[in-house]
């Protein structure tokens, strides 16, 4: 062995310090690097150009909900009816996303208060297939609805979707029919329907429930349509502005009646709520 290897074999080398994977964000948006603590601090918003990031029903309820909300059991509803196989069988498909988020399917109700108000609120993860609309995620409307109407409390939907969910053809677009009748007997019970849309809300999902709100408020900047902002340039042969579907285009083209940031929001439900209900307050 030479002097060299002898020196350095000698001399006491600390361990490489190991840098966590989660560490650091980047922003979609601004592609800017974040601490993660600082953008969880800040509500998964980015702190340099304010960009709402998608986030799943668990944080959502967690920003939205007075501590001691309950999450209601997901439906049971027949899996892959029409078994379907494209370049994966679909029940894979489902396997896979529900160990990845975790979760059933891609609506989740919860009960508790906002502001001190009853309520009941279902959240949409786009993380799960797309948010996409199928038999469990109308079977969870339709849920979310009636639990509102036992509490005498107003149903709040947090929309992001993708639109109907192609695995189950016609079965997924009757869901559309199905939420409309359940927003009715809604309405019929004298309890108001708000509408929140997050980045993204489009298809089915904004050609049913995420358009018929009492109340439709938006997140900044979430992107808000039916048809794709190209298929329509192609279909009509014409530039189409900026921002087009975008969630201030619309509030300033009438589409919708707010743009609330992330962390205004359970105050201007509870207040939205108030108005609209106001004998039904907790105690």
């Amino acid at each position: 062995m030479s002097w060299l290897n002898r020196v350095r074999n000698s001399i006491p080398f600390l361990p490489k310090r190991e840098t966590p994977d989660n560490l650091w964000h980047k922003c979609r948006q601004c592609n800017a690097m974040i601490f993660t603590r600082e953008w969880e601090e800040n509500l998964y918003v980015c702190p340099r150009c304010d960009h709402h990031d998608r986030i799943g029903p668990r944080i959502r309820f967690a920003q939205i909900f007075d501590p001691g909300y309950t999450i209601l059991p997901p439906p049971q509803v027949r899996e892959d009816p029409l078994k379907f196989r494209d370049s994966k069988r679909y029940s894979d498909r489902i396997k896979a996303a529900r160990a990845s988020t975790g979760e059933t399917d891609a609506l989740m109700n919860a009960r508790g208060t906002v502001g001190g108000r009853r309520a009941v609120v279902g959240v949409q993860d786009f993380a799960f297939m797309g948010g996409s609309m199928g038999l469990a995620v109308g079977a969870a409307f339709v849920d979310g609805v009636r639990a509102a109407i036992a509490d005498r409390a107003p149903y709040i939907i947090f929309t992001a979707a993708g639109g109907a969910r192609m695995q189950e053809g016609i079965l997924s677009l009757m869901q559309m029919p199905r939420t409309t009748v359940a927003i009715a007997e809604l309405r019929e019970a004298g309890l108001p329907y708000i509408v929140v849309l997050t980045d993204p809300t489009t298809g089915g999902v904004t050609a049913s429930y995420a358009m018929l709100g009492d109340i439709q408020i938006a997140e900044p900047g979430a992107l808000i349509g039916f048809a794709g902002a190209r298929v329509i340039e192609s279909t009509i042969r014409e530039k189409l502005p900026e921002g087009f579907q975008r969630a201030e285009y619309l509030l300033a083209h009438g589409m919708i009646d707010m743009v609330v940031h992330r962390k205004d929001l359970a105050g201007r439900l509870a207040q939205v709520a108030d108005y609209l209900v106001p004998e039904e307050k907790a105690a």
